[in-house]
Formats: C-alpha cells, sequence, structure tokens
C-alpha cells in the first residue's frame, strides 16, 4: 500500500487515525467499497475491521501491545497475576474505537487473569463473536449474563444468579468439567454501548427466540479511581474494570460462594487499576498536560 501510494503511512491523534495525504487516499478508496456493500451488517464488519486495522498499524512501535501504554510508560511487569475462580468466565464485549486505547480499562481483566478467564471479543468481527456465540451455547442460555444497566426491563441483581451443584464442586475439584457461567462486561464509552447492546440482544433474539437478554446490574456500585482522569456522566456508571471488581465483590457476599475468595480477585482488579492510573498519571505530569478533566456531564441520574 505504501509502494502504490509512493509515501509512508502516518498515524496521530486520538485513535491512531492516518494523516496526511495518504490518508486522503485510503478514505476515498474504502468509502466506494463501503457503499458497494450490500446490507448493515456488512457495513458494520467492514467498518470494524477498518478501525482495528488502523489502530494495529498506527501502534507498531510505539505501544506495548499488552497494556497498549506507550513502550517507556509499559506497566507490565507490575501486575500481578491472579486465579479466576473457575465457576465464572468474563467476556470483554469491546467497540473498536476502545480497542487500544491507553485508558482503557477492560484490558486489565485478560493482563490479571489471563485471557482463558477474561476473554476479549470486538464488536462488529465476526470471527470473535461467533467464538463467544459458540461458547454461550455450549454452555446454555441459562449460563449467561450482561452486565448492563437495562432500561427496558428489570434487570436482575447478583444475588439472581444461579450455580448448579456441579459449578461450585468444581471449585474445589481439579478434573471436574464443567461449563462456567459466562458473564459479559459492555467495554466502549456510553454512547457505543447503546450499539454493543442492541447487538447481542439482535444475536440472542436470533439464537433462542427472546426479546429480552438476562441483564445484571450492581447494588453497590463505588465510584474507580480511573474517575479522577475519567469522570463519569452518571452516578451510577464506571469503567468496565472497577464493574468487574464490584461484581466479584457481590459475589464474594454469597454463602456459598464465599470460599472462593472472590473478594481477593476483586481486590487484584483494584490493584491494577491504581497501577494503571498511575502509569497514565506520570505520563501526563511528564508531558506537562493536565491530570484532571473538567466534567462535561451535570444532570443527575434518574
Amino acid at each position: 500500500m505504501e509502494f502504490v501510494a509512493g509515501e509512508k503511512m502516518r498515524f496521530g491523534g486520538v485513535g491512531s487515525k492516518l494523516k496526511g495525504d495518504f490518508k486522503d487516499v485510503e478514505d476515498r478508496k474504502h468509502r466506494a467499497v463501503y457503499e458497494t456493500l450490500p446490507d448493515s451488517d456488512q457495513k458494520l464488519q467492514y467498518y470494524s475491521a477498518r478501525q482495528i486495522g488502523c489502530r494495529l498499524l498506527g501502534s507498531r512501535g510505539y505501544l506495548c501491545q499488552k497494556c497498549w501504554l506507550p513502550m517507556e510508560d509499559c506497566m507490565c511487569s507490575k501486575l500481578v497475576p491472579c486465579n479466576l475462580w473457575r465457576g465464572i468466565r468474563f467476556w470483554l464485549y469491546m467497540h473498536p474505537k476502545d480497542f487500544l486505547r491507553q485508558n482503557n480499562t477492560g484490558k486489565l481483566l485478560w493482563q490479571v487473569f489471563g485471557i482463558q478467564a477474561a476473554s476479549l471479543c470486538l464488536f462488529g468481527i465476526q470471527e470473535h463473536e461467533d467464538i463467544m456465540w459458540d461458547a454461550f451455547q455450549r454452555s446454555g442460555k441459562d449460563k449467561v449474563s450482561f452486565l448492563y444497566p437495562n432500561k427496558s426491563a428489570t434487570p436482575k441483581s447478583v444475588k439472581d444468579l444461579k450455580f448448579d451443584d456441579l459449578t461450585l464442586n468444581a471449585g474445589l475439584q481439579e478434573g471436574v468439567q464443567r461449563e462456567p457461567l459466562n458473564l459479559v462486561l459492555l467495554d466502549g464509552t456510553w454512547s457505543n454501548s447503546a450499539a454493543l447492546y442492541r447487538r447481542l440482544k439482535e444475536r440472542w433474539t436470533a439464537i433462542w427466540g427472546e426479546e429480552d437478554i438476562p441483564c445484571i446490574s450492581l447494588s453497590m456500585l463505588s465510584a474507580s479511581v480511573m474517575h479522577k482522569l475519567r469522570p463519569q456522566p452518571a452516578w451510577d456508571r464506571t469503567c468496565t474494570a472497577a464493574a468487574a471488581a464490584g461484581l466479584l465483590s457481590e459475589l464474594h457476599m454469597r454463602p456459598e460462594l464465599s470460599e472462593f475468595d472472590l473478594e481477593g480477585q476483586a481486590e487484584a482488579v483494584e490493584c491494577s487499576l491504581d497501577i494503571l492510573l498511575d502509569a497514565l498519571t506520570v505520563r501526563r505530569v511528564r508531558l506537562g498536560r493536565s491530570i484532571t478533566r473538567k466534567q462535561r456531564h451535570r444532570r443527575d441520574c434518574i
């Protein structure tokens, strides 16, 4: 592509966007391809793939591919791995615009728990979404829940999650085969999370014929330390990693789960948030940037 265009690719700004004449040529080419696609699903897949491709190309030699921070600010050596209880599995359903973002917190879950316990699924990437939904179908619809404050239906709480005896015993027996409870976290800005939710709902309805998907909400939501750099639009909203930590803490309060040290796993996530905040703060100070953000939303949540 660089040879045909006669110049090197240049990236910059939020999301590592293409810059210069190369950007103009590529934008025209991709717009022409996009307009020829016959349906909205293909358009979404094309859009997502291009977003992710640009970010991957723009991060070459600049961002650490694990913590998504610039190489000189890499925090990987400071993170302490922790085993997640085998009775649950996290899925990070991430919007392409959050992929490789330095202040994204969803990435912390697979850095702490590993990619088998906390798996990434990118919105609009068919291969990723098929892998996630295949896992859901193996587990069964009763073992899938979405952490999302769904306003169109009465959300369930963590107390409503069901664990069978096999799942509970698997926490103590190494060789027991069982399907975990799949807990899906929507990872994106609050405006983008609506698109994530709609796509999940469409796939759920197509597979199981039910319009309402099983959403749960947290009863004891506390502010994330990341609010110092990333203020949220309302009091009942927080970052992805803090939501996961809150979910683990509430699970720990259930008597039948107290022996699985879910509180310790929640603390491991909170520690990783502190490490990320420190790394981002140090970088901003070094570059002469402000370490506080103006509050853009003043409306109270009703």
